[in-house]
């Protein structure tokens, strides 16, 4: 029997929930399964409403789903909000402590003494939450050395606090085998060991960055791209990137127009409000042609709007900002292995091209935790562009930083490197980068920059497309909405509803030939987006003329599941 199942960890902001989550869904990992484990957190440091989901599965699963299997509830409000969520009939089982959780008994409820236990085997209530995931594993049998491995881990650096968590874990687990509601059968074996790593999209975003070598980041703390600049910070020292966090965003931003400029691969990120901020330095990337990345994590809007939540609200932001026209590309990862590979290739389409590269992420698919396989660095190439350096002084003193090329690349030099002058300006300039108000010259320098689309529109990546026989609809997707639709394309199926997906995860230049192929032939398309106007419908209607014949938008600020995406649809 296929196993799909469902945990949820429930409770206040401060009570460890995302903790709990992520040793919960490593310890299942290391047991051989797939694992799903999405976020869900209020902007709040302590109370409010925080839950994660855990899915686990014995084949890829890359999106969430709202039943729940085993709900584990550190307060009140988490029984309230979803325990209509669990499955009936011995499916589901509720795990909490009736010294929290008043009124609560009978079938599918597991009363546990979360404190007691923590108290007497870890000697500290602090390990309650502990407790209760040894539960939450002991009712399904799950191996608990898998888990008293992982907890080993968390808490290496203080051997007595890991041995008391392992401790509070196996007192929780013992308690759920003894007191397993009867009704509840379901177990999760070890499958084998595990050949997969964990990672949410934003960690495979900053190891991407790693392994393109980037240098130099600068940044402002901001949900949800904080962990990307935390990671970096973190592994600076091992790889030699200068982290930086600016004052604000204007500041980080020109930090990495500057570190650019010098010749460091750099980049930048942050969220809606702080990219506004950064605009008029982007346009000063592409007035200078500098290379710079810069990651911008979608979140609900206007202003703070929710700011731990997610969107797809600034696909045209992203693709108009700046004062002026210039040349950019825009990736938006679908997948977390996306996240990697993906930012690889804007370091090096930066570079070649000299202009900014945008990488848009919404906070689902950044913040979830998805098993992947190790990434194979062999892979990971570099591609610096046209970089000169003359040491000939007669040949450096004919360098100009902004040759007019047929393919609008200029050969690029930096500064002190090498017997050339570079000189480049924020205002319009000639060829060797001076001042001017020249009309001839500003149109040739305006044309060149722009021929630099030319080259990008051939080094963007076809997207994907699933077609089945006999099709009459195609969904059409963005970002990271591919794995409910994918999810959604399967149900659709063994209902015996054949649909087509397409699925675009690198944006501008628009593929244009690609999506009109996709989506002609007569059929139906329903484009699928999280935000209010059906911005990517709005693209493909500017650029291919298409008009889609339906939308399911969702901008709530939670994430797409299959199952919502069917009712929809139906």
């Amino acid at each position: 029997m296929p196993v799909d199942f469902n945990f949820l960890v429930g409770g206040e902001a401060g009570q460890g929930i995302q903790t709990v989550g992520f040793i919960l869904a490593k310890a299942m990992m290391r047991g051989g399964y797939a694992v799903y484990s999405d976020q869900d957190y209020e902007s709040r440091i302590r109370g409010g409403h925080s839950f994660s989901r855990i899915r686990v599965a014995d084949r890829d699963v890359r999106a969430l789903v709202e039943r729940v299997n085993v709900l584990v509830a550190f307060n009140q409000e988490t029984v309230d909000r979803h325990r209509s969520e669990l499955l009936p009939d011995g499916e589901g089982v509720v795990i909490l402590d009736p010294d929290k959780v008043k009124g609560e008994g009978g079938d599918g409820v597991l009363p546990v003494p979360l404190d007691g236990l923590a108290e007497q085997a870890g000697g500290n209530k602090l390990m309650a939450n502990t407790v209760a995931l040894g539960a939450a594993l002991g009712l399904v049998a799950y191996d608990f050395d898998k888990l008293a491995a992982v907890l080993r881990e968390q808490f290496a650096a203080q051997a007595d606090v890991a041995e008391g968590n392992v401790k509070a874990a196996r007192a929780g687990y013992d308690f759920a085998r003894e007191h397993c509601p009867a009704g509840f059968t379901r177990r999760l074996p070890v499958i084998g060991p595990s050949q997969c790593i964990l990672l949410t999209g934003h960690e495979a975003v900053a190891l991407g960055a790693l392994a393109a070598g980037c240098n130099f980041a600068a940044g402002y703390p901001m949900t949800p791209t904080t962990p990307i600049l935390e990671y970096l910070a973190s592994k600076g020292k091992d790889y030699g990137v200068k982290m930086i966090q600016a004052e604000d965003e204007i500041s980080a931003m020109n930090m990495v127009v500057g570190a650019a400029y010098a010749g460091a691969r750099a980049m930048t990120a942050t969220s809606g409000g702080g990219f506004c901020l950064m605009v008029e330095a982007l346009s000063l990337a592409g007035m200078t042609e500098t290379p710079v990345v810069v990651v911008l994590g979608q979140r609900p809007g206007p202003a703070i709007g929710l700011p731990t939540r997610s969107e797809q609200g600034e696909l045209l932001f992203a693709l108009h900002a700046g004062h002026g026209e210039f040349p950019r590309a825009i990736l938006a990862p679908a997948t977390v292995e996306d996240g990697f590979w993906l930012t690889v290739k804007a370091f090096n389409l930066a570079e070649k091209y000299q202009s900014p590269v945008l990488i848009l992420t919404d906070h689902d698919c950044a913040d979830s935790y998805v098993t992947v396989t190790p990434f194979d660095l062999s892979e990971v190439h570099i591609d610096r562009g046209d970089i000169v350096a003359f040491e000939d002084e007669a040949a450096a003193r004919e360098y100009r930083r902004h040759a007019i090329t047929p393919s609008g690349v200029s050969p690029r030099a930096f500064p002190l490197h090498g017997k050339q002058l570079v000189v480049t300006d924020s205002d319009e300039h000639d060829e060797a980068g001076h001042i001017t108000e020249d009309a001839g010259v500003r149109r040739q320098m305006v044309s060149k920059r722009m021929r630099k689309l030319d080259g990008l529109r051939g080094e963007i990546g076809r997207p994907r497309s699933h077609e089945s026989p006999g099709a009459a609809a195609t969904l059409v997707g963005w970002g990271g909405t591919y794995g409910p639709i994918m999810e959604a394309r399967g149900i659709l199926a063994a209902e015996g509803i054949p649909v087509n997906a397409l699925h675009l995860s690198e944006l501008w230049p628009f593929p244009a030939q690609d999506v009109a192929a996709a989506l002609g032939g007569g059929r139906r398309s329903v484009v699928i987006e999280s935000n209010a106007t059906g911005q990517l419908a709005a693209l493909i209607r500017q650029e291919t003329g298409i008009k889609a014949d339906a939308a399911i938008l969702k901008f709530d600020g939670r994430p797409f599941s299959a199952s919502y995406i069917v009712n929809e649809l139906k």
